[in-house]
């Protein structure tokens, strides 16, 4: 039986899927079996799924016949039929390094400890651009595992692709089925669930390519502003949970109005409305934010002052 099982979930990514594909097949690491999922798509994906479904590492292919409507719920499927003991779920419009495997692995039978282990990506940017990649200040590293969800998985989803991340599949028996009901958010509220669970290795190397373009899901959600409310949802959750507490939740709240606020006009005006209703649960937030651009603004006025001053 196959170590690892490579779940890819595609969704009308054929232009992208062969690349995908292929940068798995290349693994140095090859003790893997592969799982290609199609979620009903309109394009010529089929097509390119069709020329791998007899490849000798390709052990089953997945068609839907109807369209799920959710990127997690085609993940719940594809982690069930996975046979192995690690689970990598490779997106289908990424595509990454072929040492990545090798290295999550090294990471992950290192100690037993670990359940989870990332690399660094690299936001790939169409046509042919670069434009960010993630940073870790350490070539490598095993982190606790509910030290690294309050220090860096709280204000924001430091795995920010699941094509950077390998983790223990016996962890996925005590992940809640509530990630999927997410569109945006399911993953964030994933790895804090198996993190809860494990300690993490973190890789410094950057061997994944995370594609930004206008078929992503990511993109669709910024320029609407649902990201602020599947947000909002999730906080809830981790207070139900206890893994935040009412002054963490809070302090959440307020920084996500804080980062609304910055981008709100951007967001499509239409759905300002309801993320301002969204956030109107919370008495004190306005009240807060003002208070937070009033010190900032008095901290500009006397950085200005500072400057004028006449050098002595």
């Amino acid at each position: 039986m196959a170590k690892v099982s490579v779940i890819i979930p595609n969704y009308n990514h054929g232009c992208y899927l062969k690349q995908r594909i292929d940068s798995v097949l290349q693994q140095t690491y090859q003790d893997f079996e592969i799982i290609i999922m199609d979620d009903c798509s309109p394009d010529n994906s089929r097509d390119v799924i069709a020329e791998y479904k007899n490849h000798p590492l390709v052990a089953n292919v997945l068609l839907n016949e109807t369209n799920s409507g959710s990127t997690f719920k085609q993940w719940q499927k594809g982690i069930n039929a996975a046979k192995g003991d690690y689970i990598w779920i490779a997106e289908s419009d990424d595509w990454c390094e072929p040492t990545l495997l090798q290295t999550l692995m090294d990471g992950l039978l290192a100690d037993k400890s670990v359940g989870l282990a990332f690399c660094q990506s690299y936001y790939y940017y169409e046509p042919n651009r670069i434009k960010e990649i993630t940073y870790y200040p350490h070539y490598a590293k095993i982190e606790n595992g509910e030290r690294f969800l309050q220090q860096h998985m709280l204000e924001g989803n430091s795995v920010v692709n699941a094509s950077m991340a390998v983790w223990k599949k016996d962890l996925y028996s005590k992940v809640d089925s509530e990630y999927t009901k997410f569109k945006f958010c399911g993953d964030w509220l994933f790895w804090i669930s198996i993190l809860q669970q494990s300690n993490v290795f973190v890789s410094g190397r950057a061997l994944n390519y995370f594609r930004n373009h206008d078929k992503d899901v990511s993109s669709k959600f910024y320029h609407t502003g649902n990201n602020f409310i599947e947000n909002i949802d999730l906080y809830k959750i981790l207070l139900q949970r206890s893994i935040i507490d009412k002054s963490q939740f809070e302090m959440l709240i307020k920084k996500q109005y804080i980062n609304f606020l910055r981008v709100k006009d951007s967001i499509v005006k239409s759905n300002l409305s309801t993320i301002n209703k969204a956030f109107s649960n919370h008495s004190n937030l306005s009240n807060s934010i003002k208070a937070f651009y009033n010190i900032k603004k008095r901290l500009y006025i006397f950085k200005e002052l500072v400057l004028a001053r006449p050098a002595h």
